[in-house]
């Protein structure tokens, strides 16, 4: 039985007091026993929470009592147990990270396709299409033709940019002309900013998937999708397919990232330690912490009683 409401959140709006948000928005939180991490910035909010559908449901509708937030989207998703162990409303300088003052989603990001629309976009001729997830994210999934830009976080995407705005890169100009440009990520939040980005370095025709690639695994049929792989996701589930069906991928609890079971069965693969691309980066004094924290996890799983940290999911 599914017991929890997750519910991820986020929404670009102008949010000036934002600090004088935090403690009222906490005790909220707290008053209802629900956990989770919620950003706020001046840019707006972002975050994802959990607890009893009731009390989920009565934190959102807590935030929607703002007219600036009266328009807050979410994404549910149930569990059969507590994701999260606390509840942490933080204070931040963007709710997430690029790195480049003045630019505002809010005011400037690209025009919203619809997962509907999503393919007969990619179809016309001269666009190109960009995936603004991380490296590791990537390797497991993207839709066909992306360009990967091959960044370790977020903040690295606005340098790939400039790089390859440059003559001969892969956003240079075209007969004095910008190319069109669509960009996408997991649930939209990326691809806002990086497409306001754009538009700041004076790309005019730019476009990102609305809802991101869930809303597009949610809603389009496997034999009309352009999806290929799996869509990392920041949660238990780790990864999922079309549908939103778990995928086959689970957490390196040293490295944390997702590996499938060929990642597995390497001979440097050990359960809750370490994966042939972590293996070599962790002292051995490391490495036994980890296997006392996974004997931990075992062990209380085996009893059916929670463990402070991370889930191994899928082990």
């Amino acid at each position: 039985m599914h017991d929890f409401l997750t519910a991820a959140l986020y929404k670009f709006v102008e949010l000036p007091d934002f600090s004088e948000l935090q403690a009222p928005l906490l005790a909220c939180c707290e008053a209802h026993g629900v956990k989770g991490t919620l950003l706020l910035a001046p840019e707006g909010i972002n975050g994802t929470i959990a607890g009893r559908p009731q009390a989920v449901r009565a934190v959102l509708a807590y935030l929607r009592q703002d007219a600036r937030l009266a328009t807050l989207e979410h994404k549910e998703a149930f569990a059969p147990q507590m994701p999260f162990y606390r509840m942490k409303v933080r204070l931040k300088k963007e709710i997430v990270t690029l790195g480049v003052p003045d630019v505002h989603p809010a005011l400037m990001a690209g025009r919203y396709v619809k997962p509907q629309e999503w393919n007969a976009l990619l179809a016309e001729p001269g666009l190109v299409l960009v995936d603004t997830r991380n490296d590791y994210e990537v390797g497991i999934g993207t839709f066909k033709g992306a360009i990967n830009p091959a960044t370790h976080s977020f903040s690295e995407l606005p340098g790939w940019v400039e790089k390859e705005m440059a003559p001969g890169g892969q956003l240079a100009p075209v007969d004095g002309q910008k190319p069109r440009v669509a960009m996408f990520c997991t649930g939209g939040i990326r691809c806002e900013k990086s497409t306001a980005f754009l538009r700041a370095k004076g790309f005019e025709e730019v476009y990102h998937l609305e809802g991101g690639i869930l809303k597009y695994l949610e809603t389009m049929p496997e034999e009309q999708s352009l999806w290929q792989g799996e869509c990392f996701v920041f949660d238990e589930r780790v990864s999922v397919g079309h549908g939103l069906a778990v995928g086959g991928h689970t957490l390196c609890r040293s490295c944390r990232n997702p590996l499938g079971a060929e990642d597995r069965a390497s001979p440097l693969y050990e359960l809750g330690v370490s994966c042939a691309g972590c293996h070599a980066s962790t002292t051995e004094e490391q490495k036994q912490g980890y296997r006392e924290r996974q004997r931990q996890v075992t062990l209380a799983e085996a009893r059916q009683q929670g463990h402070i940290g991370p889930r191994q999911p899928g082990a």
